[in-house]
Formats: C-alpha cells, structure tokens, sequence
C-alpha cells in the first residue's frame, strides 16, 4: 500500500523536526537534566509538528539509551516495544470523538496504573479544546494530583478554548508557522530520497502554497508528483493548484499600476475564464504588491522571481511611488477575508482593482 509523503517522513527524532528549534531545544535539555514536567501544552497551526513532536518526547523520555541530544535511540528494548504496540505506555486520544466526561472519567481511573514496559505512561490528548467543560474539569483533577509516572501532552490548534484553570497547570510551547524556504528545503531533499525530479520553482510553488504547514506542503507535493509522473515542472503546479504563475500575476499588477485597464481586463478574464482559483489570486496580488515594496525600500533580498522577471519586478518597483504601492497592497489585502464569502468573487477583484484606478484618477 503506497503511503502518502507525510506519514512517510513523519519525524521519529527531534533532529527531523523543523522550523521549531526552540521548541526541541527546551524539550532536549529537560530529557538530558532530568526534569521532565507532568503537563505539557502544545499549540499552533495544524502541520506544524505537534503531535510528532508529542510522539518523539514520548518516546525519547522512556528510551534506555538516548542519542546526544535527547532524541530516542530507536534500539532499546523499550524504543523497540513502544513502536510495535505504541499504545502499552503511549496513549493517542482524539478529544474530537471522545470528549465527553466519561472519556475523561475513564481516563482518570486507568491512569493510575503504572506503565507496562516504559518509565512513563503518557496520554497524548490531540484536540484538546474540543474537550466539554464537564471533561475539562474531570481532567483538571488529574493534572492537579497526577502519578509520578504520569505526563499529558495536550495538542490544540485554538488555544483561546482552553479554560484559564488548564493553562496555569502545564508547559506552554507555541509552535510557529514554518518559513517557506524551510518547507522548500524539506520537500527537495524527501523529493530527492524518492526519486522524484522537480523545477526548483515548482518546489517553490508547493511551498508556498502550503502557508506555513508542512503536512499541507508534503500533501500537495503528493499530488503533484502524481500528476507530472514524478517529473514536476511550473507548470504542472499551477495547474493542480488552480493558481496562477508569475507571469501572469506580474501582468494582472502592472496594468492596475500602470493604469492599463484595458489590459488588467483582458488578462483577468482570461485568467478567471480558465478556472483559476480568485482567492489565490488576490492573495498572490496583496504579495506582488508587498514585493514590490521590498525591493522598493530593501533591494534584492532573498526575493526569487528569476532572471528574467526580476529585472522588470525592480524597474516596476522604482518607477512606482510607495504609497501607491502601500494602497495597492492593503486593497488587495482587505478582500482575502471577503472572497471566501462571496458569491462573486471576480467582480470583487474587479472593483477593488477600477477602485485603485479610480483613487489615481481623482488623485491627479
């Protein structure tokens, strides 16, 4: 059975954990110091690492021999049993289907049972903040008076549901988006181990499409690969995502800068015609327009639009004034929210871009 690139690279160590060094960092040192906590919170955007990292710390507290840095060995005799029957010690509850408070009272009761083959038995909570506030308080209780034995790792991507009484009694890491280059990066080296060829801009592409989620990214990266035969190209990208290239983009933001709307209109109906997706084009507008700030008022940077679009990105970015580009980005920005509720999208983008053209008119 083929198993998707996100189960299959799904970090066993806190080395293949990324984006998240302070986390791992404060995670290690507590496993070499001996100074594990009974509860512990982690919280973020979905695909971020936390549950692997829940599972890794899991593991790497009961492991006999532990690497330099904390991470499990993988070898011992509990490394090994754990990964055979990971639920004798480690125990995975989704609080989504079971959040009732006799999941909880449950809970409460088989806890006090000491772990079979591992040092400590720990209950990976996932969802936490779907948890009703009859469970919440039962599982109050355990936290207060937890067995020695015992450590809770409760995961949740909307922290703000959690009662104030939850949050003062565990250890808070906040797992950060991850940066695109980073995700680009993972996903050329699992691309690399797999055998699958891709553009450098293709890579580029399903990065930045994942927003920050690894999960996201390597699910896209599954498509794709799928779609292009494990040779994926620009292209091929753009049309699994339904997303627009850079050409394209850089089309549809000179017009409305140049005032071309004679242009901007026949472009973006082309565009709307072939069935691309308009919310991901508004946000690719609000982003053209922030890049062309940058390169404004930055330089270069660590911008990639390649050689031969850069050129024409940066005589575009000193030949506009800065505030029209400010006033194009922040337009743009305001309908992202909007287009996921409107009934049309298109005429949204429309008037927000006659509305800028409009403002340079009265302007002048």
């Amino acid at each position: 059975m083929y198993l998707a690139l996100y189960r299959k690279y799904r970090p066993d160590t806190f080395e293949k954990i990324v984006g998240q060094e302070y986390v791992t960092r404060t995670l290690e040192n507590q496993i070499k110091n001996d100074q594990i906590g009974h509860a512990y919170l982690f919280t973020g955007s979905r695909g971020t690492g936390k549950t692997s990292a829940a599972k890794v710390f899991a593991r790497a507290i009961n492991c006999l021999h532990p690497t330099s840095n904390g991470s499990p060995c993988g070898e011992c005799e509990v490394c090994k049993a754990l990964k055979e029957n990971n639920a004798i010690d480690i125990i995975e509850i989704d609080a989504a289907s079971n959040n009732g408070v006799e999941e909880i009272r449950d809970l409460r009761d088989k806890v006090k049972y000491p772990p079979t083959v591992a040092k400590y038995k720990v209950y990976i909570i996932d969802e936490v903040h779907m948890l009703t506030t009859s469970a919440f308080n039962a599982l109050l209780k355990t936290l207060e008076e937890p067995p020695a034995h015992a450590v809770f790792i409760l995961a949740t991507t909307e922290v703000h549901k959690l009662p104030a009484t939850i949050l003062s009694r565990v250890l808070r890491f906040d797992f950060k988006l991850i940066s695109t280059e980073t995700i680009a990066n993972l996903i050329t080296r699992i691309f690399n181990e797999s055998g699958i060829k891709a553009e450098k801009e293709a890579v580029n592409l399903i990065a930045r499409a994942g927003q920050g989620s690894v999960r996201d990214a390597l699910s896209i990266a599954d498509m794709c690969a799928s779609f292009a035969n494990n040779d994926i190209h620009a292209r091929d990208v753009v049309e699994v995502l339904g997303v627009s290239d850079s050409e394209t983009i850089y089309a549809l933001g000179s017009a409305i800068i140049e005032q071309r709307i004679a242009d901007f209109f026949k472009s973006f109906t082309a565009l709307a015609g072939a069935g691309k997706n308009l919310t991901v084009t508004a946000n690719d507008l609000t982003k053209f327009f922030r890049d062309l700030l940058v390169l404004k008022t930055c330089g270069e940077s660590y911008l990639d639009y390649g050689a031969e679009l850069m050129p024409k990105m940066k005589a575009l970015a000193e030949s506009t004034p800065q505030e029209k580009l400010n006033n194009a980005m922040q337009a743009f920005s305001k309908i992202e929210s909007e287009m996921k509720y409107s009934l049309n999208p298109q005429l949204l983008i429309e008037t927000t871009a006659l509305g800028l053209l409009d403002a340079e008119v009265k302007k002048n």
